[in-house]
């Protein structure tokens, strides 16, 4: 009673500002009978996923691999197949699941947005042909794969044709927060993997595109230009808004008389550009959020937006993306035929993105370890190939079943990335030290970090496949040029 009446005199108190503190009561009422408020579930699971995703993620670095690879088993752990976070007797709210997706959905945007940021164009120019073509055999070459060991399985040939199309999804998130925790993001193959991925998605999301609308009753050549065509005035509307209009946004955001107006504003543009991707354009949410970074990569503030967003993107919402890849697979539903058949696709997942990769950068002129390198940082799915294949399952071209497979395969392929990257990237890691033990760094301090400062290349706009010295000055600015650094060998040369 004495609850009724705090209600009814609160009613009569703010009842002319139109306040309803009714869930807070709620909450209250719920606590003195013993039982949690929504809310509290979601904070408690919120703050439960954070703490272990960052205490994986410790541990995984102790052990010297990066930290990805410990808050994707963290997932794993807390998910069905072990723990069952969200099935534990203290959760009741059976909508908390799907509100913490959308965190995720929310943590790889903004990956995808500090990705494009640290994304150089004149670069990208320079791997252009390589892009290309391991962006289009990357896809080519995992669908035959997929398709040609789906078919001795009993598979419809439309159906294995499907799965040979949830094999093509790349997911550049998880290679790219890797790379920049091994600080080689910025190096020849960093740049021209992520030129392949945005390729890689735009292809993927065109097949798919085709796929439904030519086996959709009255699909037919109308419906394969209109996807094209939405597609493509995407691009160029999206290209020319961050071109010419989002750089006189940014400067007067920066003028604004409000705490954080620049962020804000930034949070804003990033979001209305993921929207209009895949509302409007058709492709997938991230390629919007990596568009606004690109454009954004190309302004004087680029460097002030990766420090605003670095607390933001990696302390709170990046770990839920990861954790949630984890969370996303239940072994335990998969029958040992399922296993069998998993094994061969995560096989040819795997081999699939390394030959066709490899092998388009080989063609477009890496040597042999560089393009084994892009088509390492290629084997990972995520984001993508999980709603390619949930299309098919609402769809019904695949089965429950093999639905658990197809999360298997990116959950594998995930975990496989960041510890084959280690390996690769271990002995030029060590070569890089070397030789900057050797190089007296000019008028500051030369460190080697994951990506948060500037290379000397980006710094004097000069672009060195070979080295990735990291130069910080006291202010941590860009502003100053330092002067070349070179090895040793180099000393004494004119500059390539």
């Amino acid at each position: 009673m004495e609850t009724n009446n705090f209600v009814d005199e609160k009613n009569v108190m703010f009842s002319s500002f139109n306040l309803d503190y009714r869930p807070l009561v709620n909450a209250a009422a719920a606590a003195e009978g013993g039982q949690m408020s929504s809310i509290l579930q979601f904070v408690i699971i919120l703050a439960i996923i954070i703490l272990a995703a960052k205490a994986s993620g410790f541990i995984s670095v102790k052990l010297g691999m990066p930290a990805v690879l410990g808050e994707l088993l963290a997932g794993v752990i807390l998910g069905p197949t072990l723990l069952n976070l969200f099935g534990l007797p203290f959760v009741s709210d059976t909508h908390l699941l799907e509100g913490f997706r959308h965190l995720a959905e929310v943590g790889v945007i903004l990956l995808m947005f500090m990705a494009g940021l640290e994304t150089d164009l004149k670069a990208i120019g320079r791997v252009g042909k390589v892009a290309v073509l391991a962006g289009v055999l990357g896809v080519i070459v995992p669908l035959i794969i997929g398709a040609g060991s789906s078919l001795p399985f009993g598979f419809a040939p439309l159906q294995a044709l499907f799965i040979g199309i949830i094999l093509t999804a790349t997911s550049v998130s998880i290679s790219a927060q890797t790379m920049l925790e091994l600080g080689v993001l910025k190096r020849k193959e960093g740049i021209a993997l992520l030129a392949a991925a945005v390729i890689d998605d735009v292809l993927v999301i065109i097949v798919l595109s085709l796929f439904i609308a030519l086996t959709a009753e009255g699909g037919g050549l109308l419906d394969i230009v209109f996807v094209l065509g939405k597609m493509l005035l995407y691009f160029l509307v999206a290209g020319l808004v961050g071109w010419k209009v989002l750089p006189w946004v940014m400067r007067q955001a920066q003028k604004l008389p409000i705490s954080e107006g620049l962020t804000a504003i930034t949070v804003v543009i990033i979001l209305v550009y993921s929207w209009s991707a895949e509302y409007l354009g058709g492709v997938a949410l991230i390629t919007g959020a990596f568009v606004v970074g690109v454009a954004l990569s190309q302004t004087p503030l680029k460097h002030e937006l990766e420090e605003k967003f670095h607390t933001l993107t990696y302390g709170f919402f990046v770990p839920i993306f990861f954790v949630s890849i984890g969370l996303a697979a239940n072994l335990a539903l998969l029958a040992p035929s399922d296993l069998f058949f998993a094994a061969i696709i995560i096989v040819g997942a795997v081999l699939g993105k390394i030959i066709g990769c490899s092998l388009g950068a080989r063609l477009g002129g890496f040597d042999n370890t560089l393009s084994l390198r892009l088509g390492l940082g290629m084997i990972s799915r995520g984001e993508v190939g999980l709603i390619v294949a949930s299309v098919g399952l609402t769809q019904g071209l695949i089965s429950q079943n093999i639905y658990g497979v197809m999360v298997l395969m990116v959950l594998v392929t995930t975990l496989l990335t960041p510890p084959i990257l280690k390996l690769v990237y271990r002995n030029v890691k060590k070569a890089e030290a070397a030789a900057a033990a050797a190089v007296e760094p000019p008028q500051g301090q030369l460190k080697d970090v994951s990506g948060r400062r500037y290379t000397v290349a980006m710094a004097t706009n000069r672009y060195q496949p070979d080295v990735d010295f990291v130069y910080t000055r006291q202010d941590k600015r860009p502003e100053a040029s330092p002067e070349r650094i070179v090895k040793p060998a180099e000393k004494g040369s004119e500059p390539r």
